[in-house]
């Protein structure tokens, strides 16, 4: 009879449905793209749980686990009678009756939305919300209550109560990345679910309802509220004794978390996305894209990494990698200190020489998980500190050139294009050497004029600049002029070839294994070899003389060697130093994350001090 019925109101909803126009325009369209999905992953899905992805920093210790969601399934046959007696009462009394949903519950909730304007209450069935935890959208329109019932009808044709009971059970979100009420009892009382008190089980059960407002964390008043209530309706149903009730009200509840080891989180963030870049260096997925393809095509590789990297990052492996925590920590307290100017941000690569390894990396000031990470993801014009790799270093490479070669720093202009030195300075001709450590952009560009726009860039796509695009292929780039910019790390990558003129991409990632300890991943150690030893022997010696009696004064390293090179962009929006040490190579950008002029701040040379205290 209730099939029927539910086919009768089906049926009759289709009227509606047409009168809704375009908001059934749109969950049609998620009802056709779900349809298989509907039909293949409910059945018997497997519920997989997820085992944390473990760091290691060069010592071989711990110092970070991540994982996207801590999700712990339990079998049904597991799950406590109280829990089942909680939910039912509280959420869906007719479960074992009806066909996916309750007309009387739609009729009431209709009544009270109606009174209100906007939709409270939704009349929801446990398996109409199954249905919007799996394959709705949370949206609060009739279209979307609508579309839920057809959803749900369909989803009891499938499977039988307890199938579904099981799977709203495990995936119920808890609040704080905890998917499943077996994991809400380890994550929040470090137990397995059965070895909670039934005062436990209900305060744990208080969440789902509004993950928000009843997040024990946050709230912790409204989840025990809400607890109350819940062993209130217990005994209501004669499921416990007032007397029982009384005393489950008032046992003490105290959470004792699952922690998550989380140091160094500038570091941690950034070798999650170097892991998908491994990843996908590793599948070969990186190689396909370019520039030539299609934006669909792209976003299909880029959905395609996601994946796999989701997969692999659940599946509980171990990342090896080159953190030095002492660096790292004490990298990070000083230039928190340092950045005393409101508002003021950089971001720093530092790496050593012998390995190529990323031994620390700063992010911006009080860095916190996932946020903002300026190391890598902040791309901002590198003014002169550019020079060396797009101008003087091809120079050598392919031309009789030394440092004590002679160029004019006099007015040019290419085209409609006429660079001006620092405050508009007019000068002769001088070395090389002098134009280098002065920082002459008329000269650069006379320079990349004689070897051409093409060589230099030859040279420089052989780095990993993300971020350049066709337009950057111009004689601006000899002053870095660029139209999106690059990244400390990507300048301290580049800079590195200046070790020895050989050149692999810097890494923070040793390895990745399993659980067993077979390799899953890791970087190719095959250097390529990008500068002659004459061009190094030039390079370097250019940048120790910015640092001896160039714009680098200031900049000092108890190392043997200590080179730098200077950069400002237009308006001193920017600040940068690239340089290297006997030990490291580094970048360190300054600036402000919406850009302004620092032009006041150019006496202080806080990147200056920044550089000097990462590269002791």
């Amino acid at each position: 009879m209730k099939q029927m019925i539910g086919f009768i109101f089906i049926v009759c909803s289709i009227p509606i449905l047409l009168f809704l126009g375009n908001g059934l325009i749109k969950e049609l369209t998620t009802l056709e793209e779900n349809e298989s999905q509907l039909t293949k992953e409910i059945e018997l899905p497997e519920m997989k749980g997820t085992l944390p992805a473990k760091m290691f920093d060069r010592n071989g210790n711990i110092f970070n686990e991540e994982y996207v969601e801590w999700r712990e399934p339990i079998q049904f046959e597991d799950v406590p009678e109280i829990i089942k007696q909680l939910y039912i009462l509280s959420e869906d009394t007719e479960f074992y009756r009806h066909i996916g949903f309750d007309l009387s519950a739609i009729a009431r909730a209709f009544v009270v939305n109606t009174s209100s304007e906007s939709i409270e209450q939704g009349g929801s069935t446990i398996t109409q919300q199954l249905v919007r935890l799996r394959y709705l959208s949370t949206e609060k329109t009739y279209e979307r209550k609508l579309m839920e019932l057809f959803y749900a009808y369909k989803l009891e044709q499938l499977h039988d109560k307890q199938t579904i009971y099981e799977m709203y059970l495990n995936e119920m979100y808890f609040g704080n990345r905890v998917y499943g009420i077996g994991s809400a009892a380890t994550y929040y009382f470090q137990k397995p679910l059965e070895q909670l008190s039934v005062a436990q089980m209900a305060f744990i059960a208080a969440i789902p309802n509004n993950p928000s407002i009843y997040d024990p964390l946050k709230h912790f008043d409204n989840t025990k509220a809400r607890q109350e209530r819940l062993i209130d309706t217990l005994a209501e149903n004669n499921v416990i004794t007032t007397e029982e009730a009384a005393k489950y009200k008032q046992e003490n509840i105290t959470l004792h978390l699952k922690s998550k080891i989380q140091q160094h989180p500038a570091y941690s963030t950034y070798v999650l996305e170097e892991l998908k870049w491994l990843i996908a260096s590793n599948e070969g997925l990186d190689v396909k894209l370019d520039q030539t393809q299609s934006e669909d095509e792209r976003i299909r590789i880029i959905n395609e990494i996601e994946s796999k990297y989701e997969e692999v990052l659940n599946a509980g492996i171990e990342i090896h990698t080159a953190l030095d925590p002492v660096k790292q920590h004490a990298d990070q307290q000083k230039i928190d200190s340092i950045l005393s100017v409101k508002d003021l941000q950089a971001s720093a690569v530092v790496i050593d020489n012998r390995t190529r390894e990323i031994v620390s990396l700063y992010a911006g000031k009080n860095y916190q998980k996932f946020e903002f990470n300026r190391a890598y993801q902040a791309t901002r014009q590198p003014g002169s500190s550019f020079k060396p790799l797009i101008v003087y270093a091809p120079l050598f490479e392919t031309t009789k050139y030394t440092p004590n070669s002679i160029v004019s720093g006099g007015p040019i202009c290419i085209g409609n294009f006429c660079p001006q030195n620092y405050s508009g300075a007019i000068y002769g001709n001088v070395s090389i050497s002098t134009a280098f450590k002065h920082s002459y952009n008329t000269s650069a560009v006379r320079l990349m004029n004689t070897i051409g726009i093409e060589t230099s860039f030859q040279y420089l796509d052989r780095f990993h600049f993300n971020s350049l695009v066709e337009q950057d292929y111009s004689y601006a780039a000899a002053l870095g002029g660029l139209t999106y910019g690059v990244s400390a790390l990507e300048m301290a990558d580049a800079f590195s070839s200046f070790i020895d003129g050989n050149y692999v991409r810097a890494h923070s990632i040793r390895k990745v294994t399993d659980l067993e300890g077979n390799v899953l991943y890791s970087w190719p150690t095959e250097k390529e070899t990008i500068w002659s030893p004459h061009t190094v022997q030039y390079i370097r010696s250019l940048l120790s003389d910015v640092v001896t009696s160039g714009t680098g004064v200031g900049l000092y390293s108890n190392s043997s060697y200590i080179g730098a090179k200077t950069g400002t962009s237009n308006d001193y929006r920017d600040f940068w130093l690239a340089g290297l040490t006997q030990e490291y190579t580094s970048a360190v950008w300054l600036g402000f994350d919406q850009p302004k002029s620092m032009y006041y701040l150019e006496d202080d040379q806080i990147h200056y001090k920044i550089f000097n205290a990462i590269m002791y």
